[in-house]
């Protein structure tokens, strides 16, 4: 296994003080190490964008950054790395650190297996030269790999599978900023629908307990589409539902809704009748490994109604909650409703199966 502490002395030997990255599952124990120590530390809203805060700082710095994300962005980081940190177009070099779900051999959920499967293969095409990491005696390939980057002017890839690096037992935690939990939330939510009501719900603990509750409450009303991958774009799945004129509920997420945030405009241009969006708000990736989102001061009111909502809600606490939900469900769309919960959901959550089954349910 690899030290997550020693990852971080080889690269600040080798000069590398910029981070930029979105949160994985894979990487949280080096990305925690990050944040304690005195380095420049982006969070971006998604893995393009870190890929272009990198080029950035080298532009500004002339020294190499590093890029941190899950092999499932790596789709998203490929534009400004093909486009502009390519060595025929602007030549930018920087260490990407790709947690490597689905890799082979390895037992992953179904929708990381095809992206585990091709992930080095499309580090090829895209001429990333790549290593892979499996212990401490193997961190000195990086200086190698970091050497080469810079003399070539080009993106280099570290590749780390799951399960490689070792625990921190001292994880900084988000504190609760509400007293009402997601899944009670979606509990009351799913009691006060009507019988052909559509809902999307985002990636993470939120389809896991949307999924969860309907196996242990099967009469509620209601169908469901889990977006098991696909991060930050279940508004516009369901944006794209809304032509059906069916009342589609798009269950969101604040790491969700940031990725991906011009979608709202969408939304909020095109007006859907009978779309609702929740934005389930903890301030944190809860579900890979509960880092800080930068959800924090943003005003969703005045920022829905400015991209076009025709209404805002919010729910802080469990207070006349019922009554809430029912209000929030009767007003003009397209809205917006906030909920502030905390972080934390039960123990052994399990996980949607049989894509192709609830993928026909829902559509029939």
């Amino acid at each position: 296994m690899i030290n997550p502490e020693n990852l971080i002395k080889i690269l600040k030997k080798n000069n590398i003080k910029f981070f930029s990255g979105v949160p994985d599952s894979v990487l949280k124990n080096f990305t925690e190490s990050i944040n304690k120590k005195n380095f420049y530390h982006i969070k971006a809203v998604n893995e393009g964008a870190a890929v272009s805060a990198c080029i950035g700082n080298f532009l500004a710095t002339k020294k190499i950054g590093c890029v941190y994300m899950q092999n499932s962005g790596l789709s998203n980081a490929i534009n400004p790395l093909i486009s502009i940190a390519d060595k025929n177009v602007y030549s930018i070099p920087m260490v990407l650190i790709i947690g490597w779900r689905g890799a082979p051999k390895l037992k992953d959920e179904p929708q990381h297996m095809l992206k585990g499967k091709i992930t080095r293969k499309l580090l090829t095409l895209l001429k990333i030269k790549n290593i892979v990491i499996n212990s401490d005696k193997e961190l000195k390939k990086i200086s190698k790999l970091i050497k080469y980057s810079k003399s070539k002017m080009q993106p280099v890839a570290i590749l780390i599978k799951n399960k490689t690096l070792k625990k921190k037992t001292n994880i900084k935690k988000i504190q609760r900023k509400s007293n009402l939990d997601r899944i009670f939330f979606i509990k009351k939510l799913i009691e006060n629908l009507k019988s052909n009501t559509k809902i999307v719900s985002t990636t993470g603990y939120t389809s896991r307990e949307l999924f969860y509750l309907r196996q242990k409450y099967p009469n509620h009303k209601g169908k469901d589409f889990y977006m098991v991958g696909g991060m930050g774009h279940a508004s516009m799945v369901s944006l794209g539902i809304s032509i059906s004129n069916k009342e589609i509920i798009c269950l969101d997420g604040d790491g969700s809704i940031l990725m991906h945030m011009g979608s709202l405009r969408s939304i909020g241009f095109y007006k859907p009748k009978k779309f609702k969006h929740i934005l389930l708000n903890n301030f944190c990736h809860e579900s890979v490994g509960g880092q800080e989102t930068t959800s924090k001061g943003v005003n969703f009111k005045t920022l829905s109604k400015s991209l076009g909502y025709r209404s805002y809600k919010l729910i802080k606490n469990k207070k006349n909650i019922d009554q809430k939900i029912e209000k929030f469900l009767k007003s003009k769309s397209p809205s917006l409703l906030e909920v502030i919960v905390a972080p934390g959901s039960i123990k052994d959550l399990s996980r949607p199966k049989k894509f192709i089954d609830i993928k026909n349910r829902f559509i029939n």
